[in-house]
């Protein structure tokens, strides 16, 4: 990421040091995902799509510990593994609108974030990879070589009520604290970035 981009990182230090932690970003490029994987103070666990697991892609997704999923339908594999990872204090990476977005602005989230931070009680930080949908000159495919890129990560919270339940009402009300959190922290990503 440093040798085809100038990547700034901001507020690293709010991802906790230790214990889970859900790393909760948005996607408007395909290198998001390996921008916050190469700028994370810590290991970072991502749910991929199981279309990236190809050819020579495949065994090193596997190698630095990304987690295969279909989306297609509720993969129970990946979800367990996705919560072992929390359950032994690692960090999950999602991208909640589970898909690029159009504006990679968190303006559409499905469940499964709210119900891994419900079911784990892991804090999420709010990260937002900017400058990344740029198309460059040489590879339009890619962000024009060696501009910047922001990612700026946000304060941890919570999204549950304490209580663990997983229910429709409790998700629910999970997912929309998530969003307004999440939209905050964009306004104000970009506010700091310029972007």
């Amino acid at each position: 990421m440093y040798g085809l981009w100038r990547p700034r990182v901001l507020g690293a230090w709010r991802v906790p040091a230790q214990g889970p932690v859900i790393l909760a970003g948005n996607h408007a490029h395909n290198v998001d995902g390996p921008m916050l994987i190469g700028t994370c103070p810590r290991p970072l666990h991502f749910l991929v799509k199981k279309e990236a697991f190809v050819g020579p892609l495949d065994p090193f997704l596997r190698g630095i510990g990304q987690i295969e999923i279909d989306r297609s339908s509720a993969d129970r594999t990946a979800i367990a593994t996705a919560l072992g990872v929390l359950e032994r204090g690692g960090v999950l990476g999602i991208f909640p609108e589970g898909t690029r977005g159009a504006g990679g602005d968190f303006a559409q989230l499905r469940a499964g974030l709210a119900y891994f931070a419900v079911r784990s009680g892991a804090p999420i930080v709010p990260v937002a990879v900017l400058g990344s949908a740029r198309k460059g000159r040489l590879v339009s495919a890619l962000p024009p070589l060696r501009s910047r890129i922001d990612v700026v990560y946000g304060e941890p919270f919570e999204a549950g009520d304490g209580s663990g339940l997983r229910t429709r009402k409790a998700l629910d009300a999970a997912t929309a604290v998530i969003q307004k959190r999440l939209t905050a922290h964009m306004t104000e990503a970009r506010q700091a970035t310029g972007h």
